[in-house]
């Protein structure tokens, strides 16, 4: 048996002025293939990964105690431009991580800092580029690219190395399903090609089906590695089938629709779901007073329209989803609804006060000491008695409010951007990706707080990749494709089994819920089972 690519033994981490370890005592060792790295926000998976390329406690500095192997290398002592040829990091804040302002460059740097032949690398960039199917952004600048462009780009520049080792964080949380195959067809193609690719993720939907092996880690302590079928229950934020299938006491444990389906009872759950009839231009709107209107809006950056002929209207007590592939106009949307980015053409007509809008980075919102702080600057500003714990304690975040933002995880850091922004009781909310970085519990967290504020009488509009979270907390989905806006309806429709965003759950019982709590009411029979048991109920801010 050869080698393993890495090799930690009583691995112990604490970053500086740290009260606790981000790693506890961990024995690992991971071979080539690929291995998935699953469990909650803050629990230790982006510290690991780091440690696989030096940067802890290399640049992070703090106190490592144990000794450590990767690629053949002393990832504590070996230099960190050494190490970079043999291990590849994708970041999980992307944003940080570009040095070149357009994607061709950006993609070259590492090669040319290895002093490759142009002929050799302008073949290995084209290549590389093609493998994610992103060969048209190669002219593009980067600040002129998505949220999930600019994964995709990081990750080409990465990949480009052909590094022994690549260690991806959370790598498709902007991306769009395409994105996301395109990501995972290129990681299978690189562990069977003998390579070690360690993937840490929140979205296991499809990834958990083919990882060759699965290690958790919760409060720094790694478990595994072991085969994912033996581990899926040990999950904390399980997939939809997975947490399926545990409630309702299923063995083994689906990881696919099709080992799902062998547990269903034999004939069709529902009815065949009929054909789904084209999409039509948007313009209606929930039966409450409108928030906001717009009328023939043409919207795009620096002037340059990308989508047109916007009819669009929210009301207040709705929670509207927008979906559409990477780059399609989805923040641009947003940001152009909240004001910060001025209309080509046509208008748009803000009919009630107190906006509030949550951008991708979560980083440029949060400048202050503390959580406590950010959120106290907020509703001080607007005027709101409410104590910050209020606003904290629905995210989970009480135990982190006198932390320095910068310090926490990115899922954490979004959730306190989200707290900190929505503790003013904004009439309008508008979330750009509210749910990256997040895992399952934090998710179904923000579906409370996001149902309660439209139980309140406020408008939210999520643009997100998560068809989970749309379907469990809208009242309606737009889709942003070829530059039009439409209307897909209700999520029942919107992600039924024949929509090409159709959830696990709508796959698996087609005609039927899209959701896991709709599925369980379902299964084991809507009249046994008490409200309580859905785990996406809304209910008031406690």
């Amino acid at each position: 048996m050869s080698a393993p690519v890495v090799s930690l033994r009583g691995v112990s981490y604490r970053y500086p002025n740290a009260a606790t370890a981000a790693l506890r005592d961990v024995d690992l060792e991971i071979p080539a293939g690929l291995t998935l790295v699953a469990g909650d926000s803050g629990g230790g998976k982006s510290t690991l990964l780091r440690l696989l390329d030096g940067l802890v406690p290399q640049f992070h500095g703090g106190r490592i105690h144990g000794s450590a192997t990767v690629a053949g290398l002393d990832p504590f002592r070996t230099p960190i431009p050494e190490l970079a040829r043999r291990v590849g990091l994708v970041f999980q804040d992307v944003e940080t991580q570009s040095v070149y302002g357009t994607v061709e460059r950006e993609v070259a740097f590492g090669l040319e800092n290895m002093a490759m032949p142009r002929s050799r690398m302008l073949d290995r960039v084209e290549r590389t580029l093609a493998s994610l199917s992103i060969e048209h952004l190669r002219s593009r600048r980067l600040a002129t690219l998505s949220g999930g462009e600019r994964q995709r780009v990081q990750l080409a520049a990465v990949l480009a190395l052909e590094p022994e080792l690549i260690a991806l964080d959370e790598p498709t949380s902007q991306l769009d399903r395409a994105g996301a195959e395109a990501l995972h067809a290129a990681c299978r193609s690189l562990a069977t090609e003998g390579r070690a690719v360690v993937l840490a993720e929140h979205r296991l939907d499809d990834v958990l089906a083919f990882a060759d092996l699965l290690v958790t880690v919760e409060d720094g302590r790694v478990s595994g590695p072991g085969e994912p079928i033996s581990l899926a229950g040990r999950l904390a934020s399980p997939p939809p089938l997975v947490e399926l299938g545990r409630a309702l006491g299923w063995d083994p444990l689906p990881l696919t629709v099709e080992e799902a389906f062998e547990h269903l009872p034999p004939g069709p759950a529902f009815a065949a779901s009929p054909a789904m009839p084209l999409a039509q231009p948007s313009g209606s709107a929930g039966t409450g007073p409108l928030a906001w209107e717009t009328a023939t809006l043409s919207i795009g950056p620096a002037g340059r329209p990308i989508a047109a002929g916007i009819d669009l209207a929210g009301a207040c007590g709705e929670v509207v989803a927008v979906v559409g592939a990477n780059g399609s106009g989805k923040t641009t949307l947003l940001r152009t609804l909240a004001g910060l980015l001025p209309p080509v053409s046509g208008e748009v007509r803000r009919l009630v006060d107190r906006i509030a809008y949550v951008p991708q980075n979560p980083g440029s919102l949060l400048h202050l000491p503390t959580l406590r702080a950010e959120v106290a600057l907020t509703t001080r500003r607007l005027g709101v008695a409410d104590s910050p714990e209020t606003a904290l304690e629905p995210f989970g975040l009480l135990g982190l409010a006198d932390r320095y933002p910068r310090d926490l995880s990115s899922g954490e850091r979004q959730r306190g951007a989200l707290a900190a922004t929505l503790a003013g009781r904004p009439l309008r909310a508008l979330l750009d990706e509210p749910t990256r970085g997040m895992d399952l519990r934090a998710r179904r967290s923000l579906g409370r707080v996001v149902r309660s504020m439209a139980d309140s009488g406020a408008c939210v509009v999520i643009a997100t990749h998560d068809v989970d979270l749309a379907a469990e907390v809208a009242d309606r989905v737009l889709l942003i494709e070829g530059g039009r806006v439409t209307e897909l309806g209700a999520p029942t429709k919107a992600f039924a089994a024949n929509s090409a965003w159709a959830t696990q759950i709508a796959r698996l019982l087609p005609g039927g819920p899209v959701t896991v709590p709709g599925a369980l009411a379902h299964l084991r029979g809507a009249d046994r089972v008490p409200v309580a048991a859905s785990p996406c109920v809304a209910g008031p801010i406690r």
